[in-house]
């Protein structure tokens, strides 16, 4: 089993977050939220610097968030030539984000694109054809009341 994530108060200065770490969230909050959100927002770059936001269905498996989508949309030619990402989930007063990079998954009968696409198949009553994009968060960041629980976590290098 994963080490746990580092737990702390984001650094946002001039929002009035209080300084110590009562009331900071469990991560199991941020995967239930991954796990029945519906929507993932994607936020990428292209190779010229230029930002890119998307919703694309997406399922939470084994502590990383996946999506599929045709190889010549906007976000997948940005992550082929960056593969940084950022993915929020909706809805802005219960807040979950992870930052990370996207990486492609194998193709059809790879065990880890079985276990996507049954994810798929349960949560969306389809299933998606391979490959993934995969996104093992870095950081993530989670609130239900911003000045109360706004809570950054930090997951250690895998």
């Amino acid at each position: 089993m994963d080490e746990p994530p580092r737990t702390s108060r984001p650094h946002i200065p001039g929002y009035g977050l209080p300084e110590d770490e009562d009331g900071l969230l469990d991560w199991t909050y941020a995967e239930e939220r991954l796990r029945e959100s519906r929507h993932y927002w994607l936020a990428t770059v292209s190779p010229g610097g230029k930002p890119h936001v998307t919703a694309v269905w997406g399922v939470w498996v084994d502590g990383a968030a996946y999506f599929g989508g045709g190889p010549e949309v906007r976000w997948a030619k940005n992550l082929r030539a960056n593969p940084r990402i950022v993915v929020h989930l909706e809805p802005g007063d219960r807040v979950v984000m992870i930052e990370g990079d996207a990486q492609l998954t194998g193709g059809e009968g790879d065990p880890e694109v079985l276990a996507v696409q049954d994810a798929y198949q349960e949560k969306y009553d389809m299933r998606h054809p391979a490959p993934f994009w995969r996104v093992r968060p870095e950081i993530a960041f989670g609130w239900t009341d911003f000045t109360k629980d706004a809570t950054r976590w930090e997951f250690r290098p895998r």
